[in-house]
């Protein structure tokens, strides 16, 4: 079914045909038709996203105006652009998209009420209409007939800038202008550049409603205990949180407000690379019809091959809550009882899970230690050790301090506890040795959501000062301590001093937090 929906507010003027609101299996056949992917055996849209294959954070730019221009943090991540710019590059795109068909989905962010964002997305492509529809929540008959977009995102793929000639810095852009309420992507295919610039816009708006917003997964208990996971993309967030014996709450992205967190997003945007089926079925299930693949190779049978990772190893699945089994479709839970900060350290010397306190957490939070893994972005070739602040720093757009502020607040009035997973490498760093085995850190995860680490044995670590326990149920006592996988002590020590050496340097440019949380870091000498 066709929609025909006007957007001359937008100064699209086009001349062809505009698809509003189609259903799933419409946006699907649209997308064959017009040769943008191919079906998978399991019915699931593959799509080759081409050049850009991951995020391209120099290419992300805020317009610099008066609504926000003191509330930004501004620097390399947070890249300033002038409104003239960006009114330019819409001009063109605009022009770009008038003799275009194109899909637009109305739907919302934030599964409250109270704090739900009203969104339009206008696709160039149908399978970003797919993905768009999918991971973002959608409205119901009677709210899509009030439905008024606050934020409209534009997104063109086949338009790409002169680069400097046009003000940016490549042919790829992706600007977000808050004074008219307008995100606009040019020059790259790959959709989560979609996702990320409304996750972006969140992060800014709820803070001024004394929300916290958080780059985590959140799942829920039979008794309502709800637990978030925080952590960058590779870290298992989405594997961790997808748990048979909890219920989903969602993947990536929430806020926790005054009564509990909610869910921002209607899907889940899973990195799909070794999928696989026996540790992941509840992900791998869900890659069916309905379900977008970006970048995953198919065999000669159509059926993906999760290993191949000759396009990118940030190959991608997109898939809405409802199709894990065993989800939350409310997109909302309590107040957590428990927080899990994910890392994946390529030097192999943290602990395999520690306990935090408040204020070790918020170091740790503000730190957002972990290694960029190979595709997330462009460039990332292996994993790097890297800094990214509230574990998501490419979409916060105010002050660490602030975000670090909200959740020592919310530890304090909900006593909630604070645990240190590193899912990264033991008995050695990356290249020696190997990567913890996702069972184990499944059973350590399980421990804490269950109580079963209150009130047992911890010893401090003499130079991540975190409180390190004994024993956990189901796992090797001896890899609790990661000294003891190493085979010379020594250069364990060594690495392990390296890598405080960086945290310490990393947490000088924070000169507006207390010296109790500074202190709460590990020790680089």
């Amino acid at each position: 079914m066709e929609f025909l929906e006007d957007l001359n507010y937008l100064n699209i003027g086009t001349t062809k045909k505009i698809y509003r609101n189609l259903p799933v299996s419409d946006l699907v056949s649209f997308a064959l038709l017009r040769k943008e992917g191919t079906l998978s055996e399991s019915g699931a849209l593959v799509v080759n996203t081409g050049k850009y294959t991951g995020r391209s954070p120099k290419d992300r730019f805020i317009v610099s105006e008066g609504s926000v221009k003191d509330l930004i943090n501004w620097g390399e991540v947070n890249l300033p652009i002038e409104e003239e710019v960006f009114d330019n590059l819409y001009s063109k795109v605009c022009k770009y998209l008038s003799d275009k068909d194109l899909f637009v989905f109305d739907g919302y962010v934030g599964a409250m009420e109270e704090y739900r964002l009203p969104i339009r997305v206008v696709n160039e492509f149908a399978s970003e209409a797919l993905l768009s529809n999918q991971l973002f929540r959608r409205p119901d008959k009677i709210m899509l007939e009030s439905h008024e977009a606050e934020f409209t995102v534009i997104a063109a793929p086949g338009f790409k800038s002169r680069g400097a000639i046009d003000g940016v810095n490549s042919e790829a852009f992706i600007i977000v202008n808050f004074s008219k309420k307008i995100v606009l992507i040019g020059g790259t295919q790959y959709a989560g550049e979609i996702k990320k610039s409304v996750f972006s816009i969140m992060n800014f708006l709820l803070p001024l409603k004394g929300v916290f917003p958080m780059h985590c997964s959140s799942n829920i208990d039979e008794n309502g205990e709800t637990a978030v996971f925080f952590g960058l993309s590779g870290t298992g967030k989405t594997t961790l949180s997808a748990d048979p014996e909890r219920k989903l709450i969602g993947d990536d992205e929430h806020g926790w407000c005054d009564t509990g967190v909610f869910n921002f997003e209607g899907g889940c945007y899973a990195k799909t690379i070794k999928l696989n089926k026996e540790n992941e079925r509840e992900i791998y299930s869900a890659l069916k019809f309905g379900a977008l693949l970006e970048n995953v190779v198919l065999d000669e049978n159509n059926k993906p091959n999760y290993d191949d990772d000759r396009l990118t190893e940030n190959t991608r699945g997109a898939y809405p809550l409802e199709y894990i089994e065993n989800a939350e479709l409310s997109g909302i839970g309590g107040h957590p009882s428990t927080i899990i900060f994910l890392t994946a350290d390529a030097f192999g010397v943290i602990p395999p899970i520690s306990k935090l306190s408040k204020e070790a957490a918020m170091y740790h939070f503000i730190s957002g230690y972990t290694s960029k893994l190979a595709g997330t972005e462009r460039g990332i070739t292996e994993p790097k050790a890297t800094f990214s602040a509230c574990f998501g720093e490419p979409f916060m757009l105010m002050k660490p301090s602030v975000y670090a502020k909200l959740l020592g607040e919310r530890i304090d009035k909900h006593n909630t506890e604070v645990f240190l997973v590193n899912t990264g490498w033991t008995g050695g760093e990356y290249g020696t040795g190997s990567r913890m085995k996702l069972s184990y850190t499944r059973a350590m995860v399980k421990a804490a959501l269950e109580g079963k680490l209150k009130g047992i044995q911890y010893e401090e670590h003499p130079i991540f000062k975190v409180a390190v326990p004994v024993a956990v149920p189901n796992v090797p006592s001896e890899i609790l301590n990661p000294e003891n996988t190493w085979e010379n002590k020594e250069e364990y020590a060594l690495k392990a001093k390296e890598l405080a050496l960086k945290f310490s340097k990393n947490f000088n440019k924070f000169k507006e937090i207390s010296v109790a949380i500074k202190e709460a870091g590990p020790i680089a000498r």
